[in-house]
């Protein structure tokens, strides 16, 4: 047992890393922005990236930090710096101060390319303070994240319920179900030499990942579709989609400029060269699996 500090424990993916958290037997110290109902084994500090003093404390003696914390999406690009890097920075800071030396850190494989998009520049920006760090860090780029409680890929499910599944331009993507994920960064908590210093991409164990329209019939099947049709759009037809989700939507927009910048890359599939030894972590939910398994959470929680 050890005392694992997470940042984000109340987000899509925090939420599941807390989960696996407790059922693998570790004590969590978890960031949360608001008063959290109390959890067994759970204690929970009031704060942000932006405050320096509960950062402070939320590493203070931890075996190890879980760093998820983030902005994924906004409508405005210039606020991944502070959130992404600068946030990034702090966190560094308090475990250097708290003696906690044992950092995961959750990234993406935007980052590999960061010159496509804002969010994919600031997570690389955020990887080159994790690696100046001087902690014994772990980098994680997951590829896209699903599962229950995932709202990004949720529009995808409620049009594949009509039939229709608009993809980007061909291409190939890596998906992971939530609580593999999970399951993987706690177990990069250990400071087991193999994963010092390691950056790893991984996946649901398809290999190659998967062909936009292979995951668009998949999605398709998850939800009870046969043969769903799925145009790839052009990037001028995307870009015109993220206005108007703007328009419609504000800043709960889930299609914006910056989201479209990536979108378009033909190649979001885990590096077999990063793949986590299977001696440390495997994959246990297959994507045909996972994504029936999504679509069901959704019907009963009335997403779709």
């Amino acid at each position: 047992m050890s005392l694992l500090a997470i940042t984000g424990a109340t987000g899509f993916v925090g939420s599941a890393v807390l989960d696996a958290a407790l059922a693998a037997g570790h004590d969590v110290r978890a960031l949360a922005r608001r008063d959290q109902a109390p959890r067994e084994g759970v204690e929970w500090m009031r704060g942000d990236l932006a405050d320096g003093l509960a950062l402070k404390a939320l590493c203070a003696g931890a075996d190890a930090v879980v760093h998820i914390a983030g902005l994924t999406n906004t409508p405005d690009p210039a606020q991944f710096e502070g959130a992404n890097v600068t946030g990034t920075a702090r966190v560094v800071e308090a475990m250097r101060s708290g003696g906690a030396r044992r950092l995961v850190f959750v990234s993406s494989l935007s980052a590999r390319e960061p010159k496509l998009s804002a969010y994919g520049a600031s997570k690389a920006r955020a990887e080159t303070v994790v690696e100046a760090s001087g902690l014994d860090w772990t980098m994680v780029r997951p590829p896209a994240v699903y599962g229950p409680r995932d709202v990004d890929m949720l529009d995808l499910f409620r049009a594949a319920k009509w039939g229709v599944v608009p993809l980007p331009p061909g291409g190939a993507t890596s998906i992971i179900h939530a609580a593999d994920l999970a399951d993987l960064l706690i177990a990069m908590t250990s400071n087991a030499a193999p994963m010092r210093k390691q950056i790893y991409e991984p996946d649901d164990g398809r290999e190659g990942g998967w062909g936009h329209k292979e995951l668009a019939q998949a999605i398709g099947r998850a939800v009870g579709r046969r043969g769903v049709f799925a145009p790839h759009l052009p990037r001028a037809v995307l870009d015109a989609a993220a206005g108007a989700d703007r328009l419609l939507r504000g800043n709960e927009a889930r299609l914006t400029a910056d989201r479209v910048g990536y979108m378009c890359h033909p190649n979001w599939v885990s590096r077999f060269d990063r793949k986590v030894p299977p001696g440390i972590w495997q994959p246990v939910i297959a994507g045909e699996d996972g994504l029936k398994a999504t679509a069901e959470w959704y019907r009963r929680e009335g997403w779709l």
